[in-house]
């Protein structure tokens, strides 16, 4: 969420920002409008209570006197009958202003590129060079069914459409990746996790799934509860409504979770394979970091994703985010995304944003710089630390042999008992 003050003083950077995003700048003056008439109001508010108290006081004295008391008592009436009527529109007023302030995306980096869709992100770097193969390469499903490595015709029985069981060396090497990225994750600083994977509708609003994006979750029938889409959601929470002193910042958690996602509006996309399922496997970085430190947090960040896939040997490309791809609470987004034959073309594995103190705001994660200093927002920051099943399909693919097996890359070996090829058994 935004900060009213900022709508207030720099109405017209919050337009320009909002538009390049494609929403409508006008809702920026409804909520200015809802904010000036909630202020008024307060204020009136504020005055006729001070008038009632004083009037109950005349009421005691004229009655204490044995005078008449009627014209105040009418008075008094009249003020608790306007205090009524404008509580009523304060409440109206609130509930219409908080939905909109909800519904504002965060103020995108200046940096952030203009563009209608992904075909506008501006590529940063590359990183190794796409494996020329001298035969026709498989794509990574046909490679799971061959070895016997996942089951989606048997999840489909249990589950439906778009889940899998891994299987075998299949269900060994999706460990030995999550095992492998939380290694790497804890020698960089992060603290591992272990955290929920049902969370309440506020931990949601905190980090911004709701209430703009429910389609896109699973919601428990009856509760107010949510499966999570990522442990972004549970990880930035924990430490919701909290003051931290100077020495417990930055915060850098990493935790691998199942994630669950309806994955609205994708019929036809990506559907074949492990790119898009209802539930994956994702390893997650979160940090909660000083305003002043959040910019080389997300460099470093970026560069610890990108480490992953340095250290499998996996060709990959870094590009910036445009106004048109950047989600709603960033304010400046880094894909790193890894080459797949079968698409012949890089696909996204993680995304690094940060997303400034849009979700400290909605989650009222503050800190203090010393003990007698006022307590500031902070900022949250995000990124995949990598998806695991596009990691696994990355890997089949790049790491295919001609034969039909796939060679497990150096550094995963020891993760996988030594083993060293993946094969029909």
């Amino acid at each position: 969420m935004l900060d009213i003050k900022v709508l207030r003083k720099d109405t017209e950077m919050v337009k320009e920002k909002v538009s390049k995003r494609g929403l409508e700048p006008v809702l920026i003056d409804d909520i200015l409008e809802l904010d000036k008439e909630r202020r008024a109001l307060i204020v009136e508010t504020e005055e006729l209570k001070s008038r009632r108290n004083k009037v109950s006081q005349e009421i005691a004295v004229k009655k204490k006197n044995k005078e008449d008391a009627e014209d105040v008592i009418k008075e008094m009436r009249d003020v608790g009958e306007r205090i009524k009527e404008i509580d009523e529109r304060l409440n109206t007023i609130q509930n219409d202003y908080h939905d909109k302030m909800s519904r504002i995306p965060n103020l995108i980096h200046d940096d952030v590129p203009e563009g209608k869709d992904d075909t506008e992100n501006v590529e940063i770097r590359r990183t190794g060079e796409p494996r020329e193969f001298n035969y026709e390469p498989k794509a990574h499903w046909d490679i799971l069914e061959d070895l016997q490595l996942a089951d989606f015709d048997r999840a489909a029985k249990v589950s439906g459409a778009r889940f899998v069981y891994h299987t075998g060396d299949g269900a060994r090497l999706e460990r030995a990746l999550m095992n492998f990225m939380l290694d790497v994750h804890n020698k960089n600083g992060y603290r591992e996790m272990m955290t929920p994977q049902i969370v309440r509708s506020e931990a949601m609003y905190a980090t911004g799934q709701l209430p703009k994006f429910g389609e896109d979750l699973f919601k428990i029938e009856d509760e107010e509860m949510y499966t999570i889409p990522t442990s972004e959601v549970t990880l930035t929470n924990f430490h919701k409504d909290e003051t931290l002193a100077a020495d417990q910042v930055p915060v850098k958690f990493t935790a691998q979770t199942a994630c669950f996602r309806s994955e609205a509006g994708s019929a036809g996309r990506d559907t074949r394979g492990l790119i898009r399922l209802h539930q994956f496997n994702k390893v997650e970085m979160v940090r909660i970091e000083r305003p002043e430190d959040s910019w080389a947090a997300l460099e470093e960040m970026t560069a610890h994703a990108e480490n992953i896939l340095n250290l499998l040997e996996i060709p990959h490309r870094t590009v910036l985010l445009c106004t048109g791809d950047i989600g709603f609470g960033s304010s400046k987004t880094y894909d790193v995304e890894v080459w797949l034959p079968s698409y012949n073309d890089y696909k996204e594995i993680s995304s690094v944003s940060n997303m400034t103190d849009f979700q400290a705001r909605r989650g009222n994660i503050k800190f203090k710089r010393d003990k007698d200093s006022k307590p500031e927002l902070l900022h949250t920051l995000n990124g995949s630390g990598l998806a695991v099943g596009r990691t696994m399909a990355a890997l089949l693919e790049n790491y295919q042999n001609e034969d039909g097996t796939v060679t497990v890359p150096e550094v995963l070996q020891p993760y996988m008992g030594g083993q060293t090829k993946l094969e029909r058994l």
